[in-house]
C-alpha cells in the first residue's frame, strides 16, 4: 500500500475514533472477528510479523486478517493507540448493537446466568469478567455505575471477547429479570447452592461489596469458600467461582 494510502487509513481511523471500540492487540482482534465484529482495517507494525500470527493463533483467520492488514510506523500506530499491545496489532470496529444485547438480557426463558457488576472500579477487572463469561457460556455481563465496560482498557481486559456475550451498563434500578443472587460473606455457602439458568449473579464494588440497597433486593445471598483471615478476592476471581459452580453443578 502506498503512503498516501497508509494517510488515508489513518485519517479514516482518527474519524471514526470517537465512536468505534478499540481493539488493542492480536487476540482482541482476533476474538471480535470471529464473533462477528464489523472490522474494516486491522493495523500493524509488520505484515509478516501478523501473518506468522494468524498462521500459528488463527488459521481460520488468516486469508480474512490479510485482506485487511495495513503496515504503518510504529509512531503512527503510538499516536492511535497509546499504549500499543506488544503483538504490533490494533483495529477499529463498530460496538456490539445495544438493542441486541438488550434483548439477550431481557429474554426468558435464559439459558444461562447473567452477572452484574455493581459499580466497578477497576476496568481492568470488568475486562477480566467479560472474557470469563464468554468462555463459560453467560449470558451477559452488566454494570452499573459511572465505568463503561466498553472502555478500551476493558475491551483489552476482556480480548475483544465483549462480542462473544452481551455486554452493557444499566441503571441499578433496571437490571435483567430473574432471580437475584447477591455474593455476600453472611450468605448461604455457595457449594449448597444450585443456581437457575435465568439468575442474576450480583458482585459488588472491589473494596466494599454489594451495596445494601442491593442486598436488600435479593431473592438470595451467597458466600465464596474462603480460608479464615482472608478479607476477599479479586473481583475476576470470585465471578470465574460462582459461573464456575453453575456451569458444574446445572443439569445438562
Amino acid at each position: 500500500m502506498s503512503d498516501e494510502a497508509v494517510r488515508e487509513v489513518l485519517r479514516g481511523w482518527r474519524a471514526a475514533a470517537p465512536g468505534a471500540v478499540l481493539l488493542d492487540g492480536f487476540h482482541a482482534v482476533k476474538h471480535a472477528l470471529r464473533f462477528g465484529a464489523d472490522v474494516s482495517r486491522v493495523l500493524t507494525r509488520e505484515r509478516t510479523a501478523l501473518r506468522a500470527l494468524a498462521d500459528a493463533l488463527a488459521p481460520d483467520l488468516a486469508a480474512e486478517l490479510d485482506a485487511r492488514a495495513v503496515e504503518v510506523g510504529d509512531a503512527a500506530l503510538r499516536s492511535l493507540a497509546p499504549r500499543p499491545h506488544p503483538t504490533g496489532v490494533a483495529a477499529l470496529a463498530a460496538r456490539r448493537d445495544r438493542a441486541a444485547n438488550l434483548a439477550a438480557l431481557t429474554a426468558l426463558p435464559r439459558r444461562a446466568p447473567v452477572v452484574v457488576l455493581e459499580d466497578p472500579r477497576n476496568l481492568g477487572n470488568v475486562g477480566a469478567v467479560v472474557r470469563l463469561a464468554a468462555g463459560l457460556g453467560a449470558t451477559g455481563v452488566v454494570t452499573t455505575g459511572t465505568a463503561d465496560p466498553w472502555h478500551p482498557s476493558a475491551v483489552r481486559g476482556g480480548a475483544g471477547l465483549h462480542y462473544a456475550t452481551a455486554v452493557e451498563r444499566l441503571p441499578p434500578d433496571a437490571l435483567p429479570p430473574g432471580p437475584l443472587y447477591v455474593l455476600d460473606p453472611d450468605g448461604t455457602d455457595l457449594r449448597a447452592a444450585a443456581l437457575p439458568d435465568d439468575a442474576v449473579l450480583a458482585f459488588g464494588t472491589e473494596r466494599h461489596g454489594v451495596s445494601a440497597a442491593l442486598r436488600s433486593r435479593a431473592d438470595h445471598a451467597l458466600a465464596l469458600p474462603m480460608r479464615p483471615h482472608v478479607s476477599s478476592y479479586n473481583l475476576a476471581t470470585s465471578t470465574a467461582m460462582t459461573l464456575y459452580h453453575w456451569a458444574l453443578t446445572r443439569t445438562p
